[in-house]
């Protein structure tokens, strides 16, 4: 039972578009009765689903974190670990390739079933030679 208030909160946090569609709709299909206008049922509805739930979904929609520097490699944890390391000066700057050569195969074995391992790989080589010599500045 302790599980109910966090399931609450999470269906409220990630289905909160259909729990409002449905409250639109419920108050679209009572206004007239409440009302007696007939003509309230459409209107509730469309200001409801074709006005109110596109503004709030567009207000409520997460920014995503963008550094400025134009890093479009993935977030990898060990790429991360690595840098980290390197900053920090626990290891070289070969031992650094050496193991980032090796994490970029790993990485190309990964999508090479997907047709775009290459590009990703010089993404990521990209943007971490950048952090390389921002590191070094």
């Amino acid at each position: 039972m302790t599980d109910l208030p966090r399931r609450i909160a999470w269906n409220v946090r990630h289905r909160w578009r259909r729990m409002f569609a449905i409250l639109v709709v419920g108050v679209g299909v009572a206004a007239p009765l409440v009302t007696g206008l007939w003509w309230s049922l459409p209107l509730v509805w469309f200001f409801g689903l074709f006005v109110a739930l596109p503004v709030l979904h567009t207000l409520t929609k997460p920014v995503p974190d963008e550094d400025g520097d134009g890093n479009d490699a993935p977030d990898d944890p060990a790429l991360r670990a690595l840098r980290e390391r390197y900053a920090r000066g626990e290891i070289d700057e070969r031992e650094f390739e050496r193991k980032l050569d090796r994490l970029l195969e790993t990485e190309d074995a990964e999508t090479a079933d997907r047709g775009d391992a290459e590009d990703i790989a010089d993404r990521v080589r990209d943007g971490l030679r950048r952090e390389v010599e921002r590191v070094r500045e």
